[in-house]
């Protein structure tokens, strides 16, 4: 087996110290044009690579970001963990993923290994958090932004949607359709995005008198969302519209209505989901929808991680954008309605 180049070689090839090989390839050092020029052939000619695990022995920084996220079958977390890798490298840094299980039930064992890796920073991606792990983080000097999750009094800064506006609209849109028996079927009633997106959407509803007709906990979760479905348009008063609390669980919806229950989509019930995920758009569902702003949600968690990164004893922020109902076809439009 050939030896290995190390950075030494590198420097007496190309005739510098090793300092210099080192600094040509640190992000940000200072170095000469012609001597970044004569390292990086000499490297290229040897066959060098940086080992960037060690230098971030060498400097306290691994340059590497953990990311938790419990599941991945939500199209909405793969476009988003790809914006999320995209910015951070433009800022250097790269993304090291760890999944807990749709419930998220390994959170503490998965944080733990994680923390074991050296890492700059940890981005949790809609999963829970105990005190005691986020009081590890922080003796480690790690910082944690929670992504589309919220936990109050956890002290974490959070970034989400702003899901009580977001439910909020919902419920508007579907009562100026002239909806009567309006149903939700919510996510995880312990996660904080489904619980604010029913407060927003039950105090439009009460504001205008409408009661809310049914309410099931859907988790998140395909298969439990399609038989909330069955089980709701069985009732001797169906709903004529429900708005479901993420479109993974919406699409599942449309197809029970119109394979199984052969209803048709939105003339025997509205439906109304909360995401945009691509698929939403497909002609083969065309889902009204609330969009969450996705790049402006990793945009804002990216520099409040890079925020706490240059300043450890900056104060937890929440931080809640607005994104906009996207009006197509799986929900009935109201009468003179403009977006």
């Amino acid at each position: 087996m050939a030896r290995k180049v190390t950075s030494q070689d590198v420097a007496r090839k190309a005739g510098v110290s090793q300092s210099a090989v080192s600094r040509v390839f640190t992000r940000g050092a200072s170095v000469s044009p012609d001597m970044a020029a004569r390292v990086r052939s000499a490297a290229d000619e040897l066959g060098y690579r940086p080992n960037a695990l060690a230098r971030g022995l060498i400097t306290g920084r691994s340059r590497i970001i953990g990311l938790v996220v419990a599941y991945l079958d939500n199209p909405f977390y793969p476009d988003a963990i790809e914006k999320l890798s995209t910015v951070l490298q433009a800022q250097g840094y790269h993304l090291l993923i760890f999944t807990t299980g749709k419930h998220g039930i390994d959170t503490d064992r998965v944080i733990s290994e994680l923390l074991d890796y050296q890492v700059d920073g940890i981005i949790t991606a809609s999963i829970n958090l105990s005190g005691e792990l986020s009081e590890r983080c922080a003796a480690a000097g790690i910082p944690v932004v929670l992504f589309n999750r919220a936990i109050p009094g956890s002290g974490l800064s959070a970034v989400t949607s702003d899901n009580l506006t977001g439910g909020r609209k919902a419920a508007e849109f579907l009562l100026a359709g002239g909806h009567v028996r309006i149903a939700h079927i919510s996510g995880f009633m312990d996660a904080s995005t489904s619980r604010d997106r029913l407060a927003g959407f039950r105090a439009a509803l009460d504001r205008a008198g409408a009661p809310l007709h049914a309410l099931v906990d859907g988790r998140y979760d395909r298969a439990t969302a399609a038989e909330a479905a069955r089980d709701l348009m069985a009732r001797p008063d169906p709903p004529d519209a429900i708005f479901v609390a993420n479109d993974h669980m919406a699409l599942a919806v449309m197809d029970m209505l119109r394979f199984d229950l052969g209803l048709k989509v939105p003339q025997d019930v509205s439906i109304l989901g909360y995401d945009d995920v691509p698929m939403a758009g497909w002609p083969a569902y065309d889902l009204t929808t609330l969009r969450q702003p996705t790049r402006r949600m990793v945009d804002a968690t990216v520099d409040e991680l890079m925020a706490k990164l240059d300043t450890p004893n900056r104060a937890a922020r929440r931080i809640e954008i607005d994104g906009p109902l996207v009006v197509r076809t799986s929900a009935r439009i109201p009468e003179g309605y403009t977006p």
